[in-house]
């Protein structure tokens, strides 16, 4: 079996993952680099866990996790379905076994709001961890005074917690933001379609997902 491990040090892959970075970066995005994918696949594989899946699928988790944005190389409109095709090609010729590989591929083109819909267990871990990523460090603008509201948004985060419970069967991500940077509105005006794609992925999982804002309801 292909293990987490071995892709996380995979070249070619470290070198995707990097320059798809860099080309987000030309774009103005915020950081998509190691730190956001290894997060991701991390804050993934670990909802599995918890809620009691077997080792190999926490296993494809993390590696769908690590490889879910490699797609952003070709192109930010469509990176999902781009970098399905990619990880296709690279697990494939790797020897990955053709039903784990179908599940990780699946997952990686499905995680994105739009187009992504949370199709299985691994789908519903990896569009939760990937739109849960909301902080202060992935903002590269330093310049204040030109922030857009993504930059105003994840800048204005400074707490982020994925509140598991599985005694009652909710999620809950809780958010502290500053409201000098950015306002609540602001972050449903962004993150409105990814937050109801959170909500339809944890119901995939058994569980019914919340939204905590500077300690109040809001989903």
């Amino acid at each position: 079996m292909i293990t987490y491990e071995q892709i996380k040090n995979h070249p070619a892959i470290r070198v995707y993952i990097e320059e798809a970075d860099r080309t987000l970066g030309a774009l103005g995005f915020t950081e998509h680099s190691f730190a956001h994918v290894t997060k991701v696949a991390t804050t993934a594989g670990d909802l599995l866990e918890k809620l009691g899946y077997d080792e190999h699928t926490v296993e494809l988790t993390r590696i769908a996790g690590y490889m879910h944005d490699i797609g952003n190389l070709v192109n930010r409109t469509d990176h999902s379905q781009s970098g399905a095709i990619m990880a296709f090609r690279i697990l494939d010729k790797e020897g990955m076994d053709p039903l784990d590989l179908s599940r990780v591929v699946c997952a990686i083109g499905n995680h994105d709001e739009g187009t992504g819909v949370p199709v299985n267990p691994i789908a519903a871990a990896l569009i939760i961890a990937d739109k849960s990523d909301v902080r202060r460090s992935r903002v590269r603008n330093t310049d204040h005074s030109s922030f857009d509201i993504h930059d105003r948004v994840n800048y204005s985060v400074h707490s982020t917690e994925l509140e598991l419970n599985t005694e009652v069967k909710t999620l809950t991500l809780r958010l502290e933001i500053d409201t000098a940077y950015g306002s609540v509105m602001d972050f449903f005006e962004i993150f409105h379609t990814r937050m109801s794609l959170c909500k339809n992925a944890a119901q995939t999982l058994g569980l019914t997902f919340g939204l905590m804002i500077n300690g109040q309801a809001v989903l």
